[in-house]
């Protein structure tokens, strides 16, 4: 799967799903890095068919008003450690895979994964 992963969350998350075998890009990674805007963000996700990863309710807006990013991973767990991040997606990323061939937003808190 192509993930784009947003610059509130670290470059170390991105290269967890890169170990997994997916496709993914960090923002930080960017022309821009970490200030491009979220419209550019969008036509990327669009262009690329790239799942955004983000905790910017802002892209959830967008996604709800205009259908951009092409799909959206909302990361809800308030502060969290990198370390339990990790964790948290190591424990659901084989559900959010599947769950990505159906849905096209999906929440992901420290208690749980909620398909919208």
């Amino acid at each position: 799967m192509k993930f784009l992963v947003d610059a509130q969350l670290p470059v170390r998350l991105a290269q967890c799903l890169r170990d997994a075998g997916h496709d993914v890009v960090h923002t930080r990674e960017l022309p821009d890095q970490n200030a491009t805007p979220d419209s550019v963000i969008n036509q990327l996700s669009v262009d690329q068919e790239r799942v955004v990863i983000t905790k910017d309710a802002d892209f959830l807006e967008s996604f709800l008003l205009q259908q951009r990013p092409y799909k959206l991973l909302l990361v809800t767990t308030g502060n969290i450690r990198n370390s339990e991040l990790e964790t948290l997606f190591g424990n659901h990323l084989t559900q959010v895979i599947e769950l990505f061939e159906q849905y096209n937003y999906l929440e992901l808190s420290r208690d749980a994964l909620i398909v919208h």
